[in-house]
Order: C-alpha cells, then sequence, then structure tokens
C-alpha cells in the first residue's frame, strides 16, 4: 500500500473541511416554518481576545500619550494561543456558530506584504470550529485596521476601497472554502453611533490629542481610526471599500452569505414632534441600504435610545443601568429585528446582543427577555437565523479597558484561566434545545 504524502494528507483534509463547511453553510439556512434560529453562538473580535495584536492601529492608540484608553489591551485573553481551548468550550456549552475576527493588522502588517503564516493560523482557527460542530463567522474588520494604513489617512484616503478589497481577495483565496458567513465590517456604523452620544464633543479634544499623537509616532502627518472617523472625510470611502469587498468575497473561493453587521438602537419617538426619524438616520446614514443588497443583515443591539422635541432623553428616572451606563432594556433586540426586516427584507442574524454586568444574574435575566423578542419574531414569520451572544469572554472593551465585563465566561487576568458564568450554562442549555 503506497503511503499518503504530507500534500495528499493535506488535500484530504482540506476536501474533508470544505464538505463540512458546505454542511455548516446549508444549516445557516432554516427550513420554512422553522421556530428557532439554526445557529445559536457567541461573538468576540479579534483585538479584543487574541492579545499583542501590535500591528494595529489600536494598539499604537492605547500606548501613545495622550489616550482616550483607560488602560491598554496587551496580552487580552491570550486567545491567538488558546482559541481551541475557547472553541472547545464553546461546543461542550451547547453552541453550534462561533463568530470571530482575522485581523488585517496580523495579516498584511506592511503593505502589499501578506503573512501567510498568519493566514495558516486563521485556517486552524476554523479547522478547529469544524472539528467540533462551531460555523465559523467571520468578521473582516472588527474597527482595527494595520497601523501603515491608519498613517496614511485610513478610509479617509482615496485608495482605502481598493487596499481593504485587496485583503479581503487575499484573504478569502486561503480562508474562503472554510467560511460558513462573514461580513465585512463590524458595526460599519460606529462612527456615526459615537457622534451622536451626548459625550462625544467633551472627549473631542482628547481624541484629537491622541491621534496627533499616534501620527507623530507613525512619522505621519495624519492617523485616522474607523471609531474616531471623520464621516465627511471617510464614510463615502468606507461603503466603497465594502462593495468592493463584498464582490471579492462573493467572487470565491467558497459560497456563504455575506452580510453587513450594523450597531442598531431601539430609538423610540416620545411625544409630538420628536426627532426619531431625524436620529435614526443620523445613526444608520447609508448602512441600511447597503444591507439591503447584502446576503443578510447581522443586527447588533443593547438598548434604547428615547427621542423627544429636544432631540436624545436621558434613561428614565430610577431606570436600572448596566456596567455600560446605558439602560437595561433587553426589549430593544425585537424592535431592532422588526426594523432591520422591514428595512431591508433579508434574513436576521442577531450577531451581537448582551450586557455589561458583575451581575451574572441579570445577565441571565437580559437573555432570557431579549430570546422572548427574537420569538415574537419569529412567530410573526420574520426570518431569524441566528442568535450570537456577546460575548464568549470577558474580553478588552476598547476604550473602557477591562472593568466591563459582558462575558458568559471569565478569564482570570494573570492565568488566563476560563471559567464558566452560570449564564454561559443557561444559553448554553437553550441552544441545545434550540429554545428561543
Amino acid at each position: 500500500m503506497t503511503r499518503p504524502t504530507h500534500e495528499d494528507s493535506s488535500l484530504s483534509r482540506r476536501a474533508l473541511m470544505a464538505g463540512s463547511v458546505g454542511l455548516a453553510a446549508a444549516a445557516l439556512a432554516p427550513a420554512p416554518g422553522l421556530a428557532a434560529p439554526a445557529r445559536w453562538g457567541t461573538a468576540t473580535a479579534a483585538h479584543q481576545i487574541e492579545g499583542n495584536n501590535t500591528n494595529s492601529d489600536f494598539w499604537l492608540a492605547e500606548n501613545v500619550k495622550p489616550t482616550l484608553f483607560q488602560e491598554p489591551s496587551l496580552d487580552a485573553c491570550d486567545s491567538y494561543h488558546r482559541y481551541e481551548e475557547d472553541i472547545i468550550l464553546a461546543a461542550k456549552l451547547g453552541f453550534n456558530a462561533h463568530r470571530f475576527g482575522i485581523e488585517w493588522a496580523r495579516i498584511e502588517p506592511e503593505p502589499g506584504k501578506f503573512s501567510e503564516a498568519e493566514l495558516d493560523h486563521y485556517v486552524r482557527v476554523m479547522e478547529a470550529c469544524h472539528a467540533h460542530g462551531l460555523a465559523p463567522v467571520v468578521t473582516y474588520s472588527h474597527w482595527t485596521v494595520p497601523r501603515w494604513f491608519a498613517a496614511m489617512g485610513g478610509f479617509e484616503h482615496a485608495d482605502s476601497p481598493a487596499l481593504f478589497a485587496r485583503f479581503a481577495e487575499r484573504a478569502t483565496a486561503k480562508l474562503g472554502p472554510l467560511m460558513a458567513a462573514a461580513s465585512t465590517f463590524n458595526e460599519a456604523n460606529i462612527a456615526r453611533v459615537i457622534q451622536i452620544r451626548q459625550e462625544a464633543k467633551a472627549i473631542e479634544p482628547l481624541v484629537r490629542a491622541m491621534l496627533a499623537a499616534c501620527a507623530k509616532a507613525s512619522g505621519s502627518d495624519r492617523f485616522a481610526s474607523v471609531l474616531f472617523a471623520d464621516l465627511a472625510k471617510s464614510e463615502a470611502n468606507q461603503v466603497r471599500a465594502h462593495e468592493l469587498a463584498f464582490d471579492a468575497i462573493k467572487a470565491g473561493p467558497g459560497d456563504f452569505p455575506v452580510g453587513v453587521t450594523i450597531s442598531m438602537q431601539d430609538i423610540q419617538g416620545v411625544g409630538e414632534g420628536n426627532k426619531a426619524d431625524e436620529i435614526a438616520q443620523a445613526v444608520y446614514g447609508p448602512w441600511i441600504a447597503q444591507a439591503a443588497k447584502a446576503d443578510f443583515v447581522g443586527v447588533q443591539t443593547y438598548t434604547r435610545v428615547r427621542v423627544d422635541a429636544k432631540g436624545i432623553m436621558p434613561p428614565p428616572k430610577g431606570a436600572e443601568l448596566t456596567a455600560a451606563g446605558y439602560e437595561f432594556y433587553p426589549e430593544a433586540l425585537e424592535a431592532t429585528i422588526r426594523y432591520a426586516a422591514k428595512m431591508t427584507g433579508k434574513p436576521i442574524y442577531v450577531t451581537e446582543n448582551g450586557i455589561g454586568t458583575d451581575d451574572d444574574s441579570r445577565r441571565i435575566a437580559y437573555i432570557d427577555r431579549a430570546l422572548a423578542g427574537v420569538r415574537a419574531c419569529i412567530d410573526d414569520g420574520i426570518d431569524v437565523r441566528g442568535y450570537l451572544h456577546w460575548s464568549l469572554l470577558d474580553n478588552y472593551e476598547w476604550v473602557f479597558g477591562y472593568k466591563q465585563r459582558f462575558g458568559l465566561v471569565a478569564v482570570d487576568r494573570t492565568t488566563f484561566k476560563r471559567t464558566p458564568k452560570p449564564s454561559a450554562l443557561h444559553l448554553g442549555a437553550r441552544a441545545k434545545a434550540n429554545r428561543v
């Protein structure tokens, strides 16, 4: 008998994985009349869990002075090395999908220079997902970009759409056959969301000083971040970048749905002459229209926004607030699913939904009330195909550092030991039973 070569084994493994991803992608599309989402899982972001993302714009911004970031990400959850442990844990909890990011700053650390070793790393991540029954749901850019890209002006630069599409094409060439679903940008409208927040003007001087420090450290006269973007300069380019990347990803290899994920709040008008429609336009801009042209819309919802004739109102007096400072209002998810379905006509994936809290009983209550809204939407015939909770792990929450905990699983900051919370077992049991 002829002994198979390493190349033969690799091809056989890839063929097996290709068949596996085909089954996973098929499972993402529910049968007519499905009573619950086909996919249950958790969502993560590369920068927030991997650690030591040293070539990214955020790593630099965290470490310059002055900075808006309360602490640097450093090792994060060390998931770059512990990804299989996380995947096995998610599978044991009862989930069948895993949303995560591929880090552009790792894959293309210098312009036009792509790392095959880093692409191979993400191949191994996706193979681990398939080996443990999780459908890989991939985000191409979860806010972070390579440092060199930010130093040339980010999405303010005329060449940015073509550069992002080039990255998407190269990543898809290696990783596409293993994907079950994907999105180009995480919360493509995030700069709009930040812009309407009441504290945005107050932090503006610090943001400008931080970006100036980043520019100086990069030897550049500019430095642009997705999170703190100048919409007048960047948004048209980012929309075009999404369009070009969408086409590059759909060209394959691989056959999987590609969508747009949007930060969505339940925008509630209060009283006559309220500005709810005006605020909705300010929050969503061109991205609802882009979602209507994609394969699905990823709804990412945490709370509501009440709007009267003067604008955004504070939370009601006596309302419960989360650790992130916004109102505890899980019913917002039902409203945003209905809005997204009405405005786009596309299938819905809940790609993020969760709560920052140190009281896990409140997380369980939040989950149950949010899922009751998903149930009501499905009962009314809305095509909800997945619920991906934010987040699997207590991770690095951007400018807030490690003080806000959204995870179903606690992570020891020294040993990196993972400890599932009661909420992890609670949601996992519902996932196993496919019960909203």
